[in-house]
């Protein structure tokens, strides 16, 4: 297969694993940190991430620091066991040479960013006085063992160096001394602000002198990193303190809601403050879908043609409308039929048309929202897997002699704001490209939502010359596509609108029965010469009524584009008079795009947390996908009753937003970060020591069944646990024999007599076995004459810091 290794194609043939390539490309596991398509695994991982075609994989060397300049070959060398700290490499024949010291000439400043990738990207605009290094994420976070917040002293977080991180630490501690400056790179946004001061408090906490300074920027390109450079400033406390509110907020609720939940319905379940609403608005669509009952309604259409001229026999579809001054609301086939009997024989002529020219707008360049819900609608793809690219194209993309170039600007934003110069260069692009008849007199202005980060940009392309035809022999497949959706958004955005001529024609059948059609003639393609906007596939709003949703399901239905020249009083021959029988439709349920979409509208969350959200529900086993729909499993819709039940207040959508808001003040100095916590923290503790005691016990419930243990002779009874029901002997704990429930479903291979049963495989997949296993070795991915069910496809890294570690 191919690998893109450290930037370069590669053709591996024998590994199958991370653990296998580094073997086979002569690197000891534990020297080395890996990431895999932009996910950083820890060494016990690397045999369960298998390798795919087209797979990136970036590998980095505690003794260098950084990233290689060049892709790992066999005959690299290998790090002493000792580390960076020995002085030395050795060869693979043994043989030992010396490496340089820190204290030899070299870069005066020592630059810190999260990956590799980026790393590589940014080092090439700084020169030989820069050392740019990889702190690969976070190096602190709370304590996996234990809760880590001191709540009698103002909430103090006790933050330790994680594990992982120990080899960067030390490197980086080396790399810090003796620098003239030492500058704090990593993203613009909260958790980019705390990685600097956790850096900044490892880097200064033995070296007072240390001239630690922060630097941002929106876009990885030669113009931003300089300015940046020329501009650097002290860490923001307030955008800290913002995101420690943040993460110890979820590890309070995550650290008290999930053993709650390990003991009271199953082991490794995990609760947390946006994820457990998210499931909560899943959870109530379902049961509102399944409660939903159809509306009968009929409508009457009519095909008509003029009899005049040119248009003589061109046929056009209009709708019975209104009787009298009344909307027609037909309820049943008898008196559809009955109508469609009284208007057969009376004759019909155009009553009134009416023409007015509309402008149709482009719409702003994307946010991450906006991103996540388009790349769904339009390519399908996942919020996981659109941030794992976006990832991607913001660090930098190998382009041949132009090195690694950074293609997009920062992907976690829910600003609209362009920069100046960007707006120029597309001015300057549609002038020479489409002409100047393309360009709006003065360049749109888009307004962010309230409570955006203005310092930020929408996601846009850093240079839009770099079309994506010219991109597309270096792009894989799927980055192609999304860097296209990116390019085309933005430079449709500063294009001019499109100029429609939207057409509505009244038609009166004999006295009282008016008929509507509607029609739409483009006069000027405007951005639509780029980039067609589409209408949402979203289903309403739940909180609209059917008469609204019919409505505009019918509206929908008959907008024609192009009708016949009709003038007012002209009479037109019917062809044919049909009555159609509809039934009103449930919500639609969530996807990707319309999760993402009303996790924003309700001010749940943040850019950076939506599709970790998705990621964690369909992990935890309380989301399926069917087709391209998340269904809450049985196991969700339990836990979600639960927790309303007894933590009505942290499960309250309103109560989630206004924590949000909080959290947006503290950023903007307007409230303290201490008081915040303090005000969560009281009713919230009362809930979890009342809920300890009252809160129904699923574990010990035991629903009996007609299956006999087969070790023992004992019945089998019906238990919850991590992935929702099992079967259990009831003997435990002298019988401890367990199997999944059957799904009633035969085993499908002759002679076998067996039951399909759910499993799930170590990459988190579902399938389904046979009952019989291991004599009978049948499976499938679903069951017969039902919808696929995947669960858990995306793999991002395990960002979501709601749930205890």
């Amino acid at each position: 297969m191919n690998l893109l290794i450290n930037g370069e194609q590669r053709q591996v043939d024998r590994a199958t694993n991370l653990s296998e390539l580094l073997l086979g490309l002569g690197f000891k596991p534990g020297t080395v940190v890996v990431e895999h398509n932009k996910e950083v695994v820890i060494k016990s991982e690397l045999d369960r991430h298998t390798l795919a075609e087209g797979d990136r994989i970036e590998i980095v060397r505690f003794v260098a620091g950084g990233r290689d300049p060049e892709p790992p070959v066999v005959s690299s060398p290998e790090v002493s066991e000792n580390g960076p700290e020995a002085g030395k490499v050795k060869s693979k024949s043994g043989a030992e040479r010396k490496i340089k010291s820190s204290k030899s000439r070299g870069p005066k400043n020592l630059v810190i960013v999260e990956s590799p990738a980026k790393a590589k990207t940014i080092n090439k605009f700084l020169g030989n006085d820069y050392l740019v290094e990889a702190s690969m994420g976070h190096v602190r976070d709370l304590p996996k063992s234990k809760m880590g917040i001191d709540i009698e002293q103002g909430f103090k977080p006790h933050y330790i160096v994680m594990r992982k991180s120990n080899k960067i630490v030390k490197h980086l501690r080396k790399q810090a001394k003796n620098k003239t400056g030492i500058f704090l790179a990593p993203d613009p946004d909260r958790e980019g602000e705390a990685i600097s001061w956790h850096l900044a408090h490892i880097l200064g906490e033995n070296n007072e002198d240390a001239n630690i300074q922060r630097v941002v920027f929106n876009e990885i390109t030669k113009e931003a990193i300089q300015e940046a450079f020329r501009h650097p400033r002290k860490i923001a406390m307030n955008l800290v303190n913002a995101q420690q509110a943040r993460r110890i907020l979820d590890r309070l609720v995550g650290y008290e809601l999930s053993p709650l939940l390990w003991k009271k319905v199953g082991k490794g379940l995990s609760a947390g403050r946006v994820q457990s609403v998210a499931l909560r608005l899943i959870v109530e669509r379902e049961r509102e879908i399944k409660n939903f009952v159809p509306q009968e309604y009929w409508s009457l259409e009519a095909r008509l043609s003029s009899e005049r001229g040119e248009n003589s026999g061109k046929l056009f579809i209009s709708k019975l409308d209104k009787i009298g001054n009344e909307k027609a609301e037909i309820k049943t086939r008898d008196q559809a039929e009955s109508l469609r009997k009284e208007i057969e024989g009376l004759s019909f002529k155009v009553a009134k048309v009416e023409k007015k020219e509309r402008f149709r707008r482009p719409q702003a360049p994307y946010t991450t929202s906006k991103l996540q819900q388009e790349a769904y609608n339009r390519l399908g793809f996942p919020a996981a897997k659109t941030m794992r690219i976006a990832q991607s194209l913001y660090e930098g993309i190998e382009l041949g002699d132009q090195g690694s170039v950074g293609l997009i600007t920062y992907m976690r934003t829910d600003s609209v704001n362009i920069a100046d110069s960007a707006r120029q260069e597309a001015k300057d692009y549609i002038q020479a490209r489409y002409g100047g008849e393309f360009l709006p007199e003065k360049p749109p202005v888009y307004k962010s939502k309230k409570g955006a980060q203005e310092a930020h940009e929408a996601v846009r392309p850093t240079s839009v010359k770099r079309d994506p035809d010219s991109l597309k022999a270096v792009l894989s497949g799927d980055e192609f596509k999304l860097y296209e959706l990116i390019w085309q958004k933005f430079l449709a955005s500063q294009m001019k609108p499109a100029l429609d001529e939207h057409i509505g024609v009244n038609i009166l059948a004999g006295t009282k029965y008016y008929f509507r059609t509607t029609g739409r003639r483009n006069l000027f393609p405007g951005f639509t010469v780029l980039f067609q906007e589409k209408e949402s596939d979203e289903t309403p709003p739940s909180g609209e009524t059917d008469k609204e949703v019919r409505e505009e399901e019918d509206d929908k239905d008959f907008r024609q584009n192009e009708l016949p020249d009709l003038t007012e009083g002209e009479g037109l021959k019917l062809y044919e008079l049909l009555g159609n029988q509809h039934f009103t439709k449930p919500p639609g349920r969530y996807n990707d795009a319309s999760l993402v979409k009303i996790l924003e509208e309700k001010g749940i969350g943040r850019p950076s947390t939506y599709a970790p959200t998705i990621y964690t529900l369909l992990t935890r086993d309380y989301v399926n996908r069917k087709g391209g729909a998340l269904v809450p499993t049985e196991l969700g819709e339990m836990v979600i009753d639960l927790l309303v039940e007894h933590f009505p207040k942290v499960l309250d959508v309103q109560f989630t937003a206004l924590m949000e808001e909080e959290l947006d003040k503290i950023e903007d100095g307007e409230m303290e970060w201490v008081h915040v916590l303090r005000d969560f923290y009281g009713p919230f503790s009362e809930n979890v020591q009342t809920a300890r005691e009252q809160m129904k016990n699923i574990r010990r419930e035991a629903v009996a069944t007609d299956y006999k243990c087969e070790l023992c002779g004992k019945a089998m009874v019906i238990k919850w646990g991590r992935f929702g029901k099992f079967l259990a002997c009831e003997g435990f704990p002298e019988c401890r024999n367990t199997k999944p429930v059957p799904t009633g479903v035969a085993c499908p291979e002759p002679n076998c007599g067996g039951e399909l049963v759910k499993r799930m495989s170590k990459q988190r997949r579902v399938f389904f076995g046979c009952s019989k296993y291991p004599n009978c070795n049948h499976i499938s991915n679903k069951l017969p004459k039902q919808d696929e069910e995947t669960n858990g496809d995306e793999k991002v890294p395990d960002t979501d810091k709601e749930n205890p570690d």
